[in-house]
């Protein structure tokens, strides 16, 4: 006799005792109490016939099973997701979900004012804002619309170029008129330095084209560029902001123009399957007009 397919409230809440750690966690999150957790994810071992989680000092530890399957289990979260945010749309009315992602810089101070100016014009529309600068991947729907700093390159996606953002070197006047302004490269070693704490694919690209920037040069590190940004603006140091941002901030000046400079492309990509679906290509093309927007100044 065949098993029974477990439902997916069981792989819900294995995933979210994955993602917390604890039954109590999983259940805070869940809105449901510790015992149905743990029910559901006792019932789940039933019906795959697996032990998924070990306790442990620190929680639930996830057994080699539980890790196998928890790319399997967020596969199932995304589809889900994106499954209710189809059927948020239905009507005549414009209205209904659309998760977008982007980097955290673009994300937290770019897209808001149009975001703002869609639910103004579109009052039915809910937008889902996710801050990551990791790459989502839109093929497994974990987002509708991503804005990206790289070129999409898998094939089943519109993509559309918007332009380039410069990056430059910034500092608050304040910090300058305390430290002086560096006249070259080698003097930055005397100033106060914002910058990465873990290597990412953008300092390897960085230090590529000649620019001699390492971790133990910087006396801020952090790897959330919101918070290396109010840094910046804050005074504590000088450090790496896109140009028209930094128009935005006139107490921010730019050093060494001519020594750091560095290009970075800006995309906005969707999966082919929502190019006819219209409040998707209604956010879509409000995204790309404001991006377009902030690149003109």
């Amino acid at each position: 006799m065949d098993k029974t397919e477990p439902d997916w409230a069981l792989y819900r809440s294995f995933l979210a005792v994955l993602q917390e750690g604890s039954l109590s966690g999983a259940a805070r999150a869940l809105g449901l109490t510790q015992p149905t957790v743990g029910r559901q994810v006792e019932a789940l071992e039933q019906a795959l016939g697996l032990s998924l989680f070990t306790r442990s000092l620190h929680g639930l530890a996830p057994t080699e099973a539980a890790a196998e399957l928890q790319a399997h289990a967020e596969a199932l979260a995304a589809s889900a997701a994106a499954l209710l945010r189809a059927a948020s749309g239905r009507g005549a009315e414009l209205r209904g979900t659309v998760r977008v992602t982007a980097s955290e810089i673009i994300g937290g101070e770019v897209l808001p004012p149009t975001i703002a100016r869609l639910q103004q014009t579109h009052p039915g529309l809910v937008i889902e804002l996710v801050l990551s600068n990791r790459v989502e991947d839109l093929l497994r729907r974990e987002a509708d619309i991503a804005v990206r700093m790289v070129a999409p390159t898998q094939e089943p996606l519109v993509a559309r170029r918007i332009g380039t953002v410069q990056l430059g070197l910034f500092a608050h006047r304040d910090y300058l008129q305390g430290r002086g302004v560096p006249k070259n490269m080698d003097e930055l070693s005397e100033h106060l330095l914002i910058g990465y704490d873990k290597e990412t694919a953008f300092t390897r690209a960085v230090r590529a084209r000649g620019v001699p920037l390492n971790r133990g040069m910087f006396t801020l590190r952090t790897d959330s560029d919101l918070a290396s940004l109010s840094a910046l603006r804050s005074g504590c140091g000088i450090g790496v902001c896109q140009l028209p941002l930094a128009a935005r901030t006139p107490a921010l000046s730019r050093v060494l123009p001519g020594a750091f400079k560095f290009p970075l492309e800006i995309w906005i990509a969707m999966h082919s399957d929502l190019r006819s679906n219209r409040r998707c290509r209604v956010v879509f093309d409000a995204l790309a007009a404001g991006l377009t927007g902030y690149l003109g100044g």
